[in-house]
């Protein structure tokens, strides 16, 4: 076949710096604005609650094109499509760094999602055709180095330069990084036959645009993001404004499926190919982004509120102490991807599930007196398993599948990764605030005057504060252990979810050369 003797003219490590570094800047910029929140609702004369739509507005535009960049790849080609996302990317950032309201903030920032959206899968497509499979693992471990250690990195690089600068400059870094794209891009990059052949038989006229199931998937991705990013904040199906985009999120889903399958038995190209779920490495694949992004994008939110509402820590703090999680990925990740070639892939995920299972309840075991070392080195264990889980799961999910579909791998994983992600800190705020309730309710039952701690502390605080501060303190107290005690229940949550996920691994077939036909 035409497309196993292709390899691409340029040196194929360039190629994967150039889009490793498009999928930083757009990774990054998903979780750089959290900690600039507060100075964009004071510029602009917001509410907390108006200002967090700066996130998910980016989320929601994010999550629709995710699906759809393989579609859009067909259509009018890989490289193409690629470039298109970078450079609306990019003038986006421009617009969002100079918006003079908020309503036009949020907008300028549907459109970055936008951009960012198409580039992760278009990036991870791009590596799976230029590298053969024995070394596509070690370009996928580059690749993984972005993806992990950008959310990382996010929320201290944001309030760096929230606190120096101004929040409109975590939108004008990118605009360097764009251009540098851009040329890099343009001078490496090419579209494998498979890909050039697809877009030439959409322009003879035998590709139809998929308008139905274009429209079902935002509807349905955008509802469930617009769902778990403010579901705890309007009380669930306590508010008529969630149980709305609830209902059309569920019937959406059920639509698109149907129909999607119904073009696929008409031979006519459909968004989203459901076929590959019949491949079971495929499926078992997309379970584990799923928990992967869960896992990653829950802990880097619950540590940060940890050490900065509970510790006193500054964002410039907390960001220092967790760049030790970033230091683990970056000493994993290439010896992963060196050992994924020689190593059964399902080894090295159950591996990574367990060490992360292992990190997790390590990290159960924290409290309020902790050092900031300690902190750290809790971080580093916390974040090994995780650099050992990126680069098999996206290796094995292009195990048996064909050339034609590699974009639409890409296109899933990365969907997966994300919603993993939003359903990750959905379940990280509810969690919260559900049993700090329940455990405030536990420890306020044990400061009775039957208590002889509870007794003799109130008689040590009275004397050097007065009664009536002392009560304070004891409350304020309480109210710390109760959400201290709420993280690490959230925390042992996602240890058992990782635990779980170990021996799933081996439901995969095993990786072998001739299985794998992206050659």
């Amino acid at each position: 076949m035409e497309e196993q003797r292709w390899v691409p003219k340029h040196n194929p490590w360039l190629i994967a710096i150039t889009v490793s570094m498009a999928t930083f800047m757009e990774v990054l910029d998903s979780s750089v604005a959290n900690v600039a929140l507060p100075h964009i609702a004071g510029t602009f004369g917001a509410s907390q609650d108006e200002s967090t739509w700066v996130l998910t507005s980016y989320l929601v535009s994010n999550a629709v094109v995710l699906p759809v960049a393989a579609y859009m790849s067909t259509l009018i080609g890989r490289k193409r499509f690629y470039m298109t996302c970078v450079a609306l990317f990019g003038l986006s950032s421009l617009l969002c760094g100079l918006a003079p309201t908020l309503p036009l903030l949020l907008f300028f920032r549907v459109l970055q999602g936008v951009g960012g959206g198409g580039l992760g899968p278009s990036e991870q497509s791009i590596l799976a055709d230029t590298f053969e499979p024995k070394k596509r693992s070690q370009a996928f471990a580059l690749y993984g180095i972005a993806v992990v250690m950008a959310p990382t990195l996010g929320p201290t690089i944001g309030g760096w330069i929230t606190d120096n600068f101004s929040w409109r400059w975590i939108f004008f870094i990118n605009i360097p990084i764009v251009i540098l794209s851009l040329y890099m891009t343009h001078r490496l990059v090419e579209d494998p036959p498979s890909i050039q052949r697809e877009v030439k038989e959409a322009r003879s006229g035998k590709f139809r645009l998929d308008y139905i199931g274009f429209s079902l998937l935002a509807l349905t991705f955008g509802s469930l993001e617009v769902v778990l990013d403010k579901g705890q904040q309007d009380d669930w199906f306590g508010s008529g404004f969630i149980t709305m985009f609830s209902v059309v999120f569920a019937v959406c889903f059920i639509s698109v499926i149907f129909y999607e399958l119904s073009l696929a038995r008409n031979k006519q190209r459909p968004i989203l190919d459901l076929s590959l779920f019949s491949n079971r490495t495929f499926a078992v694949s997309v379970v584990m982004m799923f928990v992967l992004g869960a896992a990653l994008y829950g802990v880097n939110t619950l540590l940060p509120q940890l050490l900065q509402n509970l510790m006193g820590y500054s964002a410039e703090q907390s960001g220092i102490t967790l760049s030790s999680g970033g230091l683990a990925t970056l000493l994993c990740m290439p010896l992963v991807g060196y050992l994924a070639a020689k190593v059964d892939p399902r080894k090295l995920i159950a591996i990574g599930f367990l060490a992360t299972a292992a990190g997790l309840f390590y990290m159960s075991g924290i409290d309020l007196q902790m050092s900031m070392g300690y902190a750290a080195q809790v971080r580093f264990f916390q974040s090994l398993g995780l650099g050992f889980l990126f680069v098999p799961i996206t290796t094995m999910s292009y195990v048996g599948v064909s050339p034609d579909k590699s974009n639409d791998v890409s296109g899933m994983t990365n969907l997966a990764r994300n919603i993993g992600g939003s359903c990750g800190t959905a379940f990280f705020t509810t969690i919260l605030a559900r049993h700090q309730q329940v455990h405030q309710h536990v420890l306020v039952g044990h400061t009775t005057k039957g208590n002889f701690f509870f007794n003799n502390q109130l008689a040590k605080l009275t004397g050097l504060h007065g009664s009536h501060q002392a009560l304070a303190q004891i409350y304020q107290r309480v109210q710390q252990q109760a959400s201290l005690l709420s993280y690490l229940d959230i925390i042992m949550y996602f240890a058992l979810a990782s635990l779980a996920m170990a021996p799933i691994a081996f439901l995969m077939k095993k990786n072998r050369g001739s299985e794998v036909v992206m050659h």
